[in-house]
């Protein structure tokens, strides 16, 4: 068979030659990752070459695929590196990236069980994996996503529905100020407005304060409002913080309230002892968010949300036009549009359930653990740094510090500690940015990459530590 351009078809060898190229420029790019920048960026000028009218002719596939590399890849964070270590990476895996193609390769929907059984069946295994590592009840269920933005949106959406059903404008709904953007975005997406939302101050160690909600709860329910949910975290991406799941859970057990932990970051660390100890109580949650693009390693998208009963998104999604009738679902052969908001998905659990049996679970655990030593690692070796103070000490991964020469406002500090972020990550060296906490600026390191080495932390805050006294001394 020969290329068919009008049909959109190649040959096979044609195929198998772009596959080829297509696996080396991959196989290139992570041999050569540490020599890399750890982020390259341009601006809409430089980039002028892409800024093209629509090609009326095609051109080699070797041609298009250089031009990629050369014009396209250069510019763009690259999480994978060993020294990106900002906000919460995606360090992923080569073998969930082949997963992507032959899902791609194959444009699985899976949507239904009638045209995707096996990889449903897939999904429902992978889910009771992970129902089983988060000691969820049998009952539990869930469904992939696109990240936790999603899932967050999800399990809201699930917890409106089973609690307030179509009138929820007396309800409210807590969180701290450490929970994710996207859980107020996704309320708002709801239809809850401002004055529902009631974000409190967290403690001294950036938990969600049980005593301040027990209180915020009391004080509406007598002013007349309907508190129906509390969001808690499982690994807050400014400090790895973890609310206090048990005490929460049975709070919310006593008042009648929907518990969602988003665990996008932090809820794989059950995989190893260290995490597990950490995320007691986590398996008392109506639901869950978990991001495998995460902690556990895939390449982008891929998240998950768990429910305590896999009911409740059914009750809340499924609707059943006259086209579908005739590919209606159970709970035991599901139907995956009836779990979420989207129709068409893609086959994300693919890489996930690949990357296990290849790699095993151990060897996942291990990665995970490899994070946690390797934040004590940074926090270790900023204490023998002098002008650093640690602000919150290695936990899930995840340490924040600034630095704090003397003689200095607070003003000129926060400015000088975005600077030094700004500076090293200008450099390509690695990617560390800064955060605000309690009103300070700070530089925060996440080191979940299992290519992440003891030498690659210390590299990078030795870097920031001659970046700061260049600041300083240019102040």
């Amino acid at each position: 068979m020969h290329s068919d351009p009008k049909r959109l078809q190649l040959s096979p060898e044609e195929m198998r030659q772009a596959g080829y190229q297509a696996v080396d420029l991959v196989v290139r790019f992570l041999e050569n990752l540490r020599e890399l920048p750890a982020l390259e960026h341009a601006g809409r000028i430089e980039l002028g070459s892409l800024d093209e009218a629509m090609p009326a002719k095609g051109r080699p596939f070797v041609e298009v695929l250089a031009r990629l590399d050369a014009d396209v890849l250069r510019s763009m964070a690259r999480p994978v590196h060993p020294r990106f270590l900002a906000f919460i990476p995606s360090p992923g895996n080569f073998i969930g990236a082949v997963a992507d193609l032959i899902a791609h390769g194959h444009n699985v929907f899976a949507g239904s069980w009638l045209e995707a059984s096996g990889p449903s069946m897939v999904e429902v295994v992978l889910l009771e994996w992970l129902r089983k590592l988060v000691r969820m009840p049998d009952s539990a269920g869930g469904v992939f996503q696109s990240g936790g933005s999603m899932a967050n949106l999800t399990a809201l959406a699930a917890a409106r529905q089973t609690r307030l059903g179509e009138d929820f404008a007396d309800a409210t709904v807590y969180f701290s100020d450490q929970t994710h953007s996207s859980v107020e975005r996704a309320l708002r997406l709801l239809g809850f407005a401002r004055k529902q939302l009631r974000k409190l101050d967290s403690d001294d160690d950036y938990r969600l304060p049980l005593e301040a909600l027990k209180e915020a709860v009391s004080s509406d329910r007598a002013a007349g409002s309907r508190p129906f949910s509390v969001v808690a975290n499982a690994g807050t991406t400014n400090t790895g913080a973890v609310d206090p799941l048990a005490e929460l859970a049975a709070f919310c057990r006593q008042h009648d309230l929907w518990l969602h932990v988003d665990g996008a970051f932090g809820a794989a660390a059950v995989l190893c002892e260290e995490g597990r100890a950490l995320l007691e109580g986590i398996e008392h949650a109506d639901s869950l968010t978990l991001d495998p693009h995460k902690w556990l390693f895939q390449p982008f998208d891929c998240g998950c949300l768990l429910v305590r009963d896999r009911r409740h998104l059914l009750e809340t999604f499924t609707i059943q036009p006259e086209y579908l009738k005739d590919v209606e679902g159970s709970l035991r052969e599901p139907n995956f549009w009836d779990c979420g908001p989207e129709l068409t998905r893609p086959f994300r659990a693919l890489k996930l359930w690949m990357t296990l049996q290849v790699f095993g679970v151990d060897a996942v655990s291990a990665a995970i653990q490899h994070g946690f030593e390797l934040a004590r690692v940074a926090e270790a070796h900023l204490r023998t740094l002098p002008g650093w103070r640690i602000v919150t000490p290695a936990r899930m991964g995840i340490v924040s510090f600034r630095h704090e020469p003397a003689g200095r406002s607070e003003e000129d500090l926060n400015r000088l500690n975005r600077d030094i972020g700004r500076r090293i990550t200008e450099s390509g060296f690695a990617v560390v940015l800064s955060t605000v906490l309690k009103g300070q600026t700070v530089l925060r390191t996440c080191t979940i990459n299992p290519r992440t080495t003891r030498e690659d932390v210390i590299a990078t805050l030795d870097r920031l530590h001659e970046l700061a006294a260049r600041a300083t001394a240019s102040r």
